[in-house]
C-alpha cells in the first residue's frame, strides 16, 4: 500500500481552513464565555433567589482572577441574585438582561424538577441575547453569567442536538465558550473549571 503524505504546506493550509470553519482565529468572530453562576445552595437559608454561599464567593473570586487576564469587552448577567453577585466579582459594570434567567421549573415533592418552560422558548430568548451581544461586540470577548438548565438547553441548539440529549451539568463558575459570526455558532470549550483546580 502506497501512503501519500501531503506536503507540510498543504497540511498546514488544510488545518487553518478547518480552524476557520470552527471560527478559531477568524476576524470579526465574537467569543462568548457562558458562565454558570457560583454556588448558592450550600447551607442555603433563603428560598427562590438565594445569595452566593461562602463556597460560591470563593468560586467567583477564582473566576475573577481568570477573567482579569482575558479582559472581556463586556459582562452580562441574569437578574437573579446568584448571577448578579457572581458577575459583580468580575466587574462593576454589568449589563443585566432578564432573558438570561434560568429555565422555568418547579421542584416536585419527590425531589425532581418539573420544567414548565419549553426548550424552544429558552433557546429563543437565550439565542436572541447571544445574537445581540455578537452584533454589539464583533471580534471581542464577552462574558455572560447565566444558569445551568438554560445553558444546557442553549448548548443543545448550538450542537444541533435534541433537548435532553446533552448529558452534562455545568459546574459552578464553569466556562463554556461559543464563537459567533453571523448565523454561525461554534463551540470552543464546554464546562471548563481550570480556575477552580
Amino acid at each position: 500500500m502506497l501512503l501519500i503524505v501531503p506536503s507540510s504546506e498543504r497540511l498546514t493550509s488544510a488545518m487553518r481552513s478547518l480552524e476557520a470553519a470552527f471560527l478559531i482565529g477568524v476576524e470579526g468572530a465574537t467569543e462568548i464565555w457562558l458562565v454558570r453562576h457560583a454556588d448558592c445552595y450550600e447551607d442555603m437559608l433563603e428560598g427562590e433567589d438565594p445569595p452566593l454561599s461562602k463556597r460560591g464567593r470563593e468560586q467567583a473570586a477564582r473566576l475573577a482572577e481568570r477573567v482579569k487576564r482575558v479582559a472581556p469587552a463586556a459582562i452580562y448577567a441574569s437578574p437573579y441574585r446568584r448571577a448578579v453577585e457572581t458577575a459583580a466579582f468580575l466587574s462593576d459594570d454589568v449589563h443585566v438582561d432578564p432573558r438570561l434567567v434560568e429555565m422555568a421549573m418547579s421542584l416536585e415533592d419527590d425531589g425532581r424538577f418539573d420544567f414548565t418552560e419549553t426548550p424552544d422558548a429558552v433557546i429563543e430568548r437565550i439565542g436572541a441575547v447571544i445574537n445581540e451581544i455578537a452584533a454589539a461586540h464583533p471580534g471581542q470577548r464577552v462574558l455572560v453569567v447565566t444558569h445551568g438548565a438554560a445553558l444546557i438547553t442553549y448548548l443543545t441548539h448550538v450542537l444541533h442536538m435534541e433537548p435532553g440529549q446533552l448529558r452534562f451539568l455545568p459546574f459552578y463558575t464553569s466556562v463554556t465558550i461559543v464563537r459567533v459570526l453571523g448565523d454561525l455558532q461554534m463551540i470552543g470549550s464546554i464546562g471548563d473549571t481550570a480556575h477552580l483546580e
